[in-house]
């Protein structure tokens, strides 16, 4: 019974359910952590390594980042075990079957995240009414093909500029991940003058410091092809992408890609986290420590959800792509200037805002 509640502390989680069906072969969790502000909001992950803890930590960053964005919902998570790239047929099966299995539970709504895309929320909207990122033939604001986190990720880039003495022209990027937001960010920044001269997936990494075309390399993805096979640059191991010197580093892939084991391989200015947990609590420190500066997860990759809850409410893609820019930039830019003016790491400073919003929030709630 005490290994049950490992997990909790004063905001959370709300609940954890485990959903088992054998006929379907679905094995899935979902944890509502804390809905003082709102019913949760979170993303379904799909990998054959999930785990109960790391969707814990998945929810508890969801929770801190809709309250740093300031919205009106809480956060949640739910990780499916299995390969995403399974037979479309399958996928909907499992898909369908896990919204099926979490229909009554009215505090959570469901969202894209690595492994699930629109189809997969429309499937689940059609099961439950209740998903967000749909496509637009329902309605929907997609929120991968318009790149809303890596609309987000530029957003803070701009202003943590002004922080570590940084000019975009010209500034060289390095994308640890590059899927939806990974492609997202590098086209946004190149828009701003940057030069992607690194991108990983997990086949490896393509390295080219005079250059890498965003937009022919997103293309290349976009057909169903790795970066490694690209037909210019040179290729290196997956992680190789670590090592790889440049301004901007953005890891945009799984959590814990960083630690102390591999952190003073980085050679970077600015991390701007696309991914949820991507470095470890210790590194992110090492890095502060180097003059390394490190944007949370949860202010830098706010606006995926941004645009859900814009979605959710019923506004227009163009409010959300507004509303987007205004909350990165004003929660960059008050999480480090308060980072600066109490010597801490930016993201001490995020705790901090977050956790204050949603204690507040909590004081209105008769059972929280």
């Amino acid at each position: 019974m005490e290994d049950a509640f490992k997990f909790a502390d004063e905001l959370g989680p709300k609940k954890i359910i485990y959903i088992h069906d054998p006929g379907v072969e679905l094995k899935a969790i979902l944890v509502v952590d804390n809905v003082a502000r709102g019913p949760s909001i979170g993303g379904v992950r799909m990998a054959p390594d999930v785990s109960t803890e790391e969707c814990f930590r998945l929810a508890r960053a969801m929770t801190m980042k809709n309250a740093a964005a300031d919205l009106r919902h809480g956060g949640g998570k739910a990780v499916i075990f299995g390969d995403p790239k399974m037979a479309p047929e399958r996928k909907e099966r499992v898909v369908r079957a896990f919204a099926s299995a979490i229909g009554d539970v009215q505090d959570y709504i469901v969202g894209p995240d690595m492994g699930t895309d629109e189809a997969c929320m429309a499937w689940a909207y059609d099961e439950i009414g209740r998903s967000v990122g749909l496509p637009r033939a329902i309605g929907g604001i997609p929120l991968d093909e318009i790149g809303a986190t890596g609309l987000g990720l530029a957003a803070a880039v701009d202003v943590a500029r002004e922080y570590c003495d940084l000019d975009l022209d010209g500034a060289r990027v390095a994308v640890q991940g590059f899927g939806s937001v990974g492609q997202h960010a590098a086209r946004f920044l190149a828009e701003k003058g940057t030069v992607l001269v690194a991108a990983a997936d997990s086949q490896g990494t393509l390295c080219d410091e005079s250059g890498i075309d965003v937009t022919a390399l997103m293309n290349h993805k976009q057909a169903g092809e790795s970066v490694v096979t690209y037909e210019q640059g040179r290729t290196l191991s997956r992680d190789a992408i670590i090592d790889v010197e440049c301004e901007i580093w953005i890891p945009a892939a799984r959590p814990d890609v960083i630690s102390t084991d591999n952190v003073e391989r980085l050679k970077t200015k600015l991390i701007p986290q696309g991914a949820n947990i991507p470095i470890t609590a210790d590194a992110e420190q090492a890095l502060h420590e180097r003059g390394v500066l490190c944007i949370p997860d949860f202010i830098a990759n706010a606006g995926g959800v941004i645009c859900a809850a814009v979605e959710y409410s019923g506004d227009t893609e163009s409010v959300a792509l507004q509303v987007i820019e205004e909350k990165v930039r004003n929660n960059t830019a008050e999480v480090l200037e308060q980072a600066r003016a109490t010597g801490t790491v930016p993201r001490q400073a995020a705790v901090t805002m977050a956790e204050r919003r949603v204690r507040e929030a909590m004081t209105f709630h008769r059972w929280m």
